[in-house]
């Protein structure tokens, strides 16, 4: 399989063929399929570690390979993020408390394809702050995906996701993005989650990316730990992030990564 296949924008951007989407669209399926089957194990008591734990097994029973197993020195098959824990939490020994939320990110690799996508847990019962900082972060992903069409630009969706979250005096994170994907974890663009109308990239059909907005309830500065993986907030405020992989169609964004089982929203039991 080509990786180099299709061509590049002037920006770096790869723009793929009409076949490709359906490579996206299994190893997306698998991704949330497998984020779908994490969501009864998260309750009180319950470790990241065991959580993660059952995740590497699915992707082995799936016959697939985890992109993060090994991925500059990391060892873990997710990524699990509680509270003010912006991203990039690594799954361990602690146990999840009454309240607690928490993003898991699953990236996996079918046929070459790379399914990206990440969405937000709740252990018993959130805050109702909590759960309106969960709301806002998800409504703002689908107002960027919303603004992702052709002749649109980036900052068109950053802008979308940025003026949402703070219209409801929450703010967004500037120190990560999302990122191009396909045949490749990461590559061009930078998908930012803030920005200013008409700027940035202009979009065409085949281009595939994340968009993964992280929205606190506090300031948006973050900071890494010493384990150089774990981002926080720096004022302790608590973070949400769910984030989808799509493609640009003709029309609009096709997502590949929705939930087989409609679970992507926290609220999908009640």
């Amino acid at each position: 399989m080509d990786e180099h296949r299709g061509r590049l924008t002037r920006d770096g951007i790869r723009i793929h063929e009409d076949a490709d989407f359906a490579g996206m669209h299994a190893a997306g399926r698998l991704a949330a399929e497998i984020l779908d089957r994490v969501a009864p194990l998260v309750a009180p008591g319950v470790t990241t570690g065991e959580i993660d734990d059952r995740i590497t097994k699915w992707v082995e029973e799936a016959g697939a390979t985890s992109a993060t197993i090994g991925y500059k020195g990391y060892q873990h098959a997710s990524c699990i993020s509680v509270n003010h824990v912006v991203c990039h939490g690594i799954p361990g020994d602690k146990r999840l408390k009454d309240g607690d939320i928490l993003n898991v990110d699953v990236t996996v690799i079918v046929d070459g394809w790379f399914g990206d996508t990440s969405r937000m847990y709740v252990a018993g019962t959130p805050s109702r702050k909590a759960e309106r900082l969960m709301q806002v972060t998800h409504d703002s992903l689908m107002k960027g995906i919303e603004a992702a069409r052709p002749g649109r630009t980036f900052g068109d969706i950053g802008f979308a996701i940025q003026s949402y979250a703070e219209a409801h005096r929450m703010s967004v994170v500037r120190d990560f993005c999302g990122h191009g994907l396909g045949r490749v974890f990461h590559a061009p663009p930078n998908v930012l989650h803030y920005g200013r109308p008409g700027t940035g990239p202009v979009l065409e059909e085949g281009m595939f990316f994340t968009i993964e907005p992280m929205v606190n309830l506090g300031r948006p500065e973050t900071k890494v730990l010493a384990d150089d993986w774990t981002a926080v907030t720096r004022d302790k405020s608590l973070s949400a992030q769910f984030e989808h992989s799509v493609g640009v169609t003709a029309n609009g964004a096709e997502i590949f990564t929705l939930s087989p089982a409609g679970r992507f929203h926290p609220t999908w039991g009640d």
